[in-house]
């Protein structure tokens, strides 16, 4: 290479379009897998079912669906997912902090609020009136799923509570009762 020349290097293994085609092909099966609280927790029991958090591991070890499996989503890999979950016949319930309210550091939410950026006040005032786009894992987890061979996923489609008491957590910032001696 010539002194001051650029080097070339080979495209990056990013497709847009494959997304795109994904995404569609994705859309209708998981319009059909969306389940309420008490569908997923009557699915959990069943066998070959594993419920999957794919948050990160710090928020994950503090708290979790209880019997929750994980693997962050930045660690998705063919490799990675098949040590998690071997058959990809498997069903596997799928959540996110958009499923949560009533702890926001643990299950923030994602949610990309109208004129968070800065800019002039006329176009931030314009933004403000734009609806939240929802940022949620559940969708990227789902398409990633799907797109790795796994098409057997049900996602919680519904808002809880964090108190309700059908949902039960563990983690580290679960109190273990104490067993009298």
């Amino acid at each position: 290479m010539a002194l001051g020349q650029t080097p070339k290097y080979p495209r990056a293994k990013v497709s847009f379009e494959d997304f795109k085609e994904l995404v569609a092909a994705v859309e209708p099966h998981r319009a059909a897998r969306l389940i309420d609280f008490t569908t997923f927790l009557k699915k959990s029991k069943e066998p070959n079912v594993i419920i999957l958090d794919s948050r990160s591991a710090f928020r994950f070890e503090r708290i979790h669906l209880k019997g929750a499996r994980h693997l962050a989503f930045t660690d998705f890999t063919q490799a990675n997912l098949a040590k998690v979950i071997p058959d990809p016949e498997t069903t596997i319930l799928i959540y996110c902090n958009n499923n949560f309210e009533g702890d926001e550091v643990d299950f923030a939410s994602k949610v990309a609020r109208p004129g968070g950026l800065q800019g002039d006040r006329a176009a931030t005032q314009m933004r403000q009136q734009e609806k939240p786009k929802m940022m949620a894992l559940n969708v990227p987890t789902y398409v990633n799923l799907y797109g790795y061979g796994y098409h057997n996923v049900f996602e919680l489609n519904e808002l809880l509570d964090v108190k309700d008491p059908r949902v039960v957590f563990e983690g580290s910032l679960i109190t273990k009762p104490v067993l009298p001696r």
